[in-house]
């Protein structure tokens, strides 16, 4: 057994949410918060000074990097810090690009303070912890292939979410109108849904995308 303390990286643009993190965290033996990050890139920059274990990382930031792509980032380095992704978006379009982008763990920010610090100590040791919600989501995604929305899908789905035509859909995405209505017949025959409201609302109700 070591002494050493788990050192911490608090990345969040709020700063409430930091201080209410640091309260809680250094409480905890063998817990030791080092440094705070306002913005994603200002994590991505802080995370690679060497002297961090994990990195507690908000999704949103407002402009600029999201928390997964910061995530992708500082996970890169094959000895860089381990990501315990701590936010309040909980449906599939949020945590699958965090988890793919190489996070450890994936709580919400109801979390018990107790389950908090367990969770970053099973980051420091390369041991996922997800929250319930995100566990059994994940649990059926491998139970129903057939029926889950890729990334893609799922991207594709979130910006008809926000009213975009199929051609600005393709645009933003960097694909051609005809590919991406390919994609939305997918999400039809997977959602048992006809049009795009429906699909939408169906996947709102099914925790896939946020709710509008």
């Amino acid at each position: 057994m070591t002494d050493t303390p788990i050192r911490l990286l608090l990345a969040d643009d709020h700063p409430v949410v930091r201080a209410g993190l640091r309260a809680v965290l250094e409480t905890e033996p063998g817990l030791t918060v080092v440094a705070e990050a306002a913005t994603a890139e200002e994590a991505v920059t802080r995370a690679a000074q060497g002297d961090i274990d994990v990195v507690l990382m908000d999704l949103q930031f407002g402009k600029g990097m999201n928390g997964a792509e910061a995530t992708a980032q500082i996970t890169a380095p094959a000895d860089g810090p381990r990501v315990l992704i701590v936010t309040t978006y909980d449906t599939d379009a949020d945590t699958l690009p965090a988890i793919e982008a190489g996070a450890t763990g994936y709580l919400l920010k109801d979390a018990p303070p107790e389950e908090l610090a367990a969770a970053v100590r099973s980051a420091a040791t390369g041991r996922t912890t997800l929250a319930p919600t995100i566990a059994d989501r994940l649990m059926n995604r491998l139970r129903t292939p057939g029926t889950a929305l890729t990334r893609r899908e799922t991207e594709v789905l979130v910006l008809v979410a926000e009213g975009l035509s199929n051609q600005a859909i393709g645009d933003r995405l960097h694909l051609t109108e005809g590919t991406v209505k390919s994609h939305l017949a997918r999400i039809y025959t997977k959602l048992g849904v006809d049009s795009r409201t429906a699909a939408v609302a169906t996947a709102s109700g099914l925790g896939m995308i946020r709710r509008c």
